[in-house]
């Protein structure tokens, strides 16, 4: 497994090495997409449970298409969860949503723990549609046995970026979270064994 220095360089080089290239400005537009259309759902608990499933697996399908196959962005990937298998997909995220809302209630960092241990499930999911949300979960936790600790020093690496986007009136959050996103891509790729040679 690569250190988070490498991941991180991965996906700069995947996005085009800089926040105003053709690719980094692709997949920020498909994160904020994502956001606003969640956000927009936001005050009604069901609309945000139906659309998380089917945008997490259009999501991830961006971002591992760029980081894997290094594909051009294309937003009708950003919802293809609607078009494959989107029962399952919606049954993914709300049981995700839940059992981590439930570990939660035993103080935060239960939750947090097993928010980690369900981070793969959506990627896992993508390479193969056809596993139920069981599958998906039960192959999430036993990949990411001895790599949360690993996944949640990744994700603290971008707390500086957040910061810095945050003190831009929080206009330059958009900027890192693609950034963010496609080094979450490469650590799954390269936990999965399915990372390309370089």
């Amino acid at each position: 497994m690569s250190s988070n220095k490498e991941l991180r360089a991965k996906a700069r080089n995947q996005l085009g090495g800089g926040i105003f290239q053709n690719q980094w400005i692709m997949v920020m537009i498909a994160c904020l997409v994502v956001d606003l259309i969640l956000g927009a759902v936001s005050f009604t608990a069901i609309g945000t449970l139906i659309l998380l499933g089917p945008l997490s697996y259009g999501l991830v399908r961006v971002v591992v298409r760029r980081a894997h196959d290094n594909k051009d962005v294309d937003f009708g990937d950003l919802f293809s969860g609607f078009t494959e298998d989107i029962g399952g997909n919606i049954v993914l995220g709300l049981l995700v949503e839940l059992f981590t809302m439930l570990w939660s209630l035993l103080f935060i960092i239960p939750g947090i723990i097993k928010s980690y241990s369900y981070s793969q499930a959506f990627h896992i999911k993508h390479d193969d549609p056809s596993k139920d949300w069981k599958t998906c979960i039960d192959e999430s936790r036993a990949m990411m046995n001895g790599y949360k600790w690993k996944l949640f020093c990744l994700d603290l690496s971008f707390i500086g970026w957040y910061l810095l986007g945050m003190l831009c009136f929080g206009i330059g959050v958009i900027f890192v979270t693609p950034y963010h996103e496609m080094a979450r891509a490469n650590f799954y790729l390269e936990l999965s064994g399915t990372a390309k040679a370089e």
